[in-house]
């Protein structure tokens, strides 16, 4: 079973600045991996599938900030009732965070089910929609149609993950993140590829593949989630200390956890529609600067998680962190654990802001064998590399807010900032300057909004002090 670093706050002990770093360690690296897979996931099908040319790698670009944007707002309902089990864990009520693992899971199944129809329905025509050329719509309507019936898988993945790292396990997540990228690359090699002979030093060995494509890229990762789904489940429900089925009265009340989780998600779920809605805006803005440009577009931003997803993962501690700190009343760390995850989050993408500068040519390499396609994505994953530790600002101060419940903070920086700088910015600059000009206003947009969140944290724990006076 793995241990229970959060276990202090519940039992009122106390922690040095050093002690708590330690902790936060201790929960981030796990959670890292857990989000460094999800990206991996993705450099496995754009790597594999740039191998079957341009075609094939924009028809998949074009549709990926959709991709994006659907699951942000079908994971946003989620993030309601994960936060909801740290603060009853860290209250010492596990029945009732218990009660909110059950309802959860069943709300965000029907919640994605509901989704994935209306994704579905819309693949025929989305394509088009974004300004794809005619060359690249089918496989693209094929592509994002699997990704939809997949949803409910990917959306269990996530709830039931994030309700283990609520309670304090972040090792047992990222473990099973890491063999859904092992699935993923068996998964792909078998579908995508037709059966082949490959020669490793002086042995011939015959792989077997179904020889799909584009289609076979969505399937292989579709099988991968649904097992890892599986295992999350598992471990939550079957394995869990804290959060396991039992046999026990019912504790808490379902109407009052839906409605606190639709307060807490509405929120998100703009914050994902905003930033998504964003990414399809910006699809439309590249989309008629020509092929090249749509797949340096999709790969660049592919190869970019490899460095922010380190904050992602520090923002899933933090909000652990934060929601059993809130829970158990510990007021003091509350404040002194979102400052220094949000230090340390900031100090981790700088050192992968500046990897990513350097080794830009490498890492897009590794996704397209096109020379032009290299060049131009090295060209602007440079650009943005200037804006990782503000970035990091922005994800990790996120993950304080929804420990502590606030999640409209976010909703209103991304929304002012995307909308009023990244967009029109993009939109005058890729006619004059092309992609990289889209990227640069993408680096402006996240550096005055890691910026402002900042601000807004500083302001917000002033205000609890106050209120404490």
């Amino acid at each position: 079973m793995a241990k229970d670093h959060l276990s202090w706050l519940r039992e009122g002990k106390t922690y040095s600045t050093r002690q708590m770093l330690a902790c936060i360690a201790r929960l981030s690296v796990p959670a890292i991996f857990a989000q460094l897979s999800t990206v991996a996931m993705e450099y496995i099908d754009a790597s594999m599938v740039g191998q079957l040319g341009k075609n094939a790698s924009a028809s998949i670009g074009l549709v990926s900030s959709t991709t994006w944007l659907v699951g942000g707002i079908t994971c946003a309902l989620a993030t309601g009732f994960t936060v909801q089990v740290a603060h009853r864990i860290g209250a010492g009520r596990d029945d009732e965070a218990r009660a909110v693992v059950r309802h959860g899971l069943l709300t965000v199944l029907l919640f994605a089910l509901c989704i994935a129809l209306l994704a579905a329905g819309i693949s025929n025509i989305l394509p088009a929609w974004l300004g794809g050329h005619p060359d690249i719509c089918g496989e693209a309507t094929v592509y994002f149609r699997i990704y939809s019936f997949a949803l409910p898988a990917m959306v269990l993945t996530y709830a039931a993950g994030g309700m283990l790292q609520c309670s304090g396990n972040m090792r047992t997540p990222s473990i099973i993140n890491i063999i859904m990228c092992v699935l993923d690359v068996l998964f792909n090699s078998f579908l995508i590829f037709p059966t082949r002979t490959v020669s490793a030093a002086s042995f011939n060995m015959t792989l077997p593949g179904m020889n799909l494509g584009v289609r076979g890229a969505a399937l292989g990762t579709a099988l991968a989630e649904l097992v890892c789904a599986l295992l999350m489940l598992y471990f939550l429900l079957v394995r869990s200390e804290k959060l396991h089925l039992r046999a026990e009265a019912p504790a808490g009340s379902y109407r009052k956890e839906l409605s606190y989780a639709i307060r807490l998600s509405i929120p998100i779920a703009l914050e994902n529609a905003i930033s998504g809605g964003a990414q399809v805006a910006s699809t439309r803005i590249v989309a008629p600067l020509g092929t090249v440009s749509i797949a340096a577009n999709s790969f660049s931003v592919t190869a970019e998680g490899l460095c922010y997803m380190p904050g992602y993962g520090i923002a899933s501690a933090a909000t652990a962190l934060i929601g059993q700190s809130v829970g158990a009343g510990r007021k003091k760390e509350t404040k002194k654990l979102g400052f220094l995850t949000v230090g340390l989050g900031m100090a981790v993408m700088t050192g992968t802001g500046v990897l990513m500068y350097i080794f830009a040519p490498q890492m897009l390499g590794i996704l397209s064998p096109d020379a032009e396609i290299r060049s131009l994505g090295a060209a602007v994953l440079r650009i943005e590399a200037f804006a990782e530790p503000f970035f990091a600002a922005g994800i990790v101060t996120a993950g304080v807010f929804r420990g502590v419940g606030k999640t409209t903070i976010s909703t209103a920086l991304n929304l002012s900032t995307m909308w009023l700088i990244r967009l029109p910015l993009a939109a005058y600059l890729a006619p004059r300057v092309g992609l990289k000009g889209v990227w640069t206003a993408m680096w402006l947009q996240l550096t005055i909004c890691g910026i402002l969140f900042l601000i807004a944290m500083a302001l917000h724990f002033r205000k609890q002090e106050r209120l404490k006076q």
